[in-house]
């Protein structure tokens, strides 16, 4: 039975259940509806999710889920319709139908003279990228149930979000003048400066007219993929890296290459030897606190980078995700790499979403030269621009005193959370040995060999904590089992305890067979 036909079948039950609750009345939990229906945590999340959907009933975090007053089961729903038509369709647009000689993708015929009364129907034509997988990134947006802790989560608890400061700057600037009128699809001219400002600095040759304002980091990703680089061409990528961009790069039609990473960054001679073997002209990086190994590019290899690159006729998409994320005890940041760069190589992707909020998608590419014309009307055929009320937002936010408030408050818990959940491995799970980084948001946790990567993952769910594989971060095989623990989705730092208790003993029932071990 796949996912999807699992999800369908829980939620007929489910509803068909309703009526055996009192409005208010508390359903089962998660793990008891796992064991009852012998479904996986990810099922129920989503069935659960469906029924709140529908106004069925209400989850409350930490508490539980339950029938909402009033709530009825529907029985009359209207038949679906025949859906089926859209497997062949999807299949001859994506080139699932396979391709023949003589097709458009295909060599001569040999019987190109042939009487075309006789000959066959055409094979499909492919006419569109396959469908992107988007799985790595759903993982990191999936809610896990209430009684789930989450170590998965890529965006910050409310708890650590500046919602006081998030909703001044959003009263604030729908009193501006002009507020919701269309902004120039650039960007507002005051938040494209203080990019340039915030990016490189003061006295920086970077301007506000280097500064294109985008929805986001990953929105950013996507244009800077689509716009350097042709489909079929080949992109150099980090290893392991940010399965979201490969998600962007693959869709976009480009072939991600490898580039290992090891504890001072990118390794400059591999990153050579690929531009030199594959004639890729485009390179994408995290030079400060890797997603997903944590590390910062040394101070040796920055140069290096740029110089590789330039030799290459090459450019460097920078993603400068966490320079917000820094952590209370780390030395002084490097600059971006596009701060050093008058020659235009770096394309630097910076975003306000993860120090705020998951729904404050506001970022900024940058760009010299012609690059920025091509960004640009990528964007405007994509989106137009970004709304007007969310670029006034952000000015508010980060030209108010709370914001420097925040992100000093920020540093401080985000360091106290590493050091609980570092502490609470090194307790609880001594085997599992991670990285202890000073930005960022995660640890990146090397497994012992002979560990059942996915046999974990799938073990601690059921034991109610939400980890992240560390296979779908390589573009290629990986060289060993590992896991990303995020330390920002969770309640607290007790509860960051609590799902490495339940790690532990995730580990203990699915880690590697050793000698003398008695499991079958």
């Amino acid at each position: 039975m796949n996912d999807g036909s699992s999800v369908a079948i829980l939620l007929d039950v489910l509803r068909n259940e309703l009526d055996r609750y009192p409005d208010g009345g508390k359903l089962p939990s998660s793990r008891v509806l796992m064991e009852r229906h012998r479904v996986s945590p990810v099922t129920v999340s989503r069935a659960i999710a469906a029924l709140v959907a529908e106004g069925l009933v209400v989850s409350r975090p930490g508490a539980g889920v339950f029938r909402a007053s009033g709530a009825r089961r529907y029985a009359g729903a209207p038949p679906s319709g025949d859906l089926s038509w859209q497997e062949m369709a999807l299949s001859a647009s994506t080139g699932g139908g396979g391709t023949r000689a003589g097709s458009a993708t295909g060599g001569a015929r040999p019987d190109a003279h042939a009487d075309t009364a006789a000959d066959p129907a055409p094979a499909p034509t492919r006419i569109g990228a396959p469908a992107p997988d988007a799985s790595g990134i759903l993982a990191t947006l999936a809610v896990p149930p209430p009684d789930v802790v989450d170590l998965n989560g890529g965006y910050l608890h409310p708890s650590l979000q500046p919602e006081q400061a998030m909703a001044g700057a959003l009263a604030r600037a729908g009193r501006r003048p002009g507020a919701w009128e269309r902004p120039p699809v650039e960007g507002l001219t005051d938040l494209r400066s203080w990019f340039a400002r915030d990016i490189a600095g003061p006295g920086s040759t970077l301007s506000g007219a280097d500064v294109l304002v985008t929805g986001g980091g990953q929105g950013s990703l996507g244009i800077a993929l689509r716009s350097l680089a042709a489909p079929g061409a080949p992109v150099l990528v980090e290893s392991p890296t940010y399965p979201g961009m490969l998600a962007s790069a693959r869709a976009a039609g480009l072939r991600p290459v490898p580039v290992p990473v090891d504890a001072e960054g990118v390794r400059t001679d591999l990153l050579a030897d690929a531009f030199r073997v594959t004639g890729a002209r485009l390179f994408v990086c995290q030079p400060l606190f890797h997603n997903p190994t944590g590390v910062t590019l040394s101070p040796e290899r920055r140069p290096e980078v740029l110089r590789v690159a330039r030799a290459a006729g090459a450019f460097v998409v920078e993603d400068d995700f966490a320079r917000r994320l820094v952590h209370a005890d780390s030395p002084p940041l490097p600059r971006p790499l596009a701060a050093d760069d008058p020659d235009g190589v770096v394309v630097h992707v910076r975003s306000l979403t993860k120090a705020t909020s998951p729904s404050l998608r506001v970022g900024a590419l940058t760009a010299r030269g012609p690059a920025m014309e091509r960004l640009r009307a990528t964007q405007v055929v994509d989106t137009f621009f970004v709304p007007r009320p969310l670029q006034e937002t952000a000015l508010e936010l980060v030209g108010a005193p709370a914001w420097r408030r925040h992100l000093r408050t920020l540093a401080g818990a985000l360091r106290e959370r590493r050091d609980v959940l570092t502490d609470a491995l090194r307790r609880d799970a001594p085997d599992l040995r991670p990285s202890a980084p000073r930005g960022g948001y995660h640890l990146w946790v090397r497994l012992p060999d002979g560990t059942d990567e996915t046999a974990l993952v799938t073990a601690a769910l059921r034991a109610g904590a939400a980890v992240t594989p560390g296979r779908a971060y390589f573009p290629a095989e990986a060289p060993g089992p590992y896991l990303r623990l995020s330390y920002i989705s969770a309640v607290s730092g007790d509860q960051l305890r609590e799902g490495v208790r339940r790690l532990g003993r995730a580990y203990a029932q699915a880690g590697p067979v050793r000698v003398g071990d008695t499991r079958p």
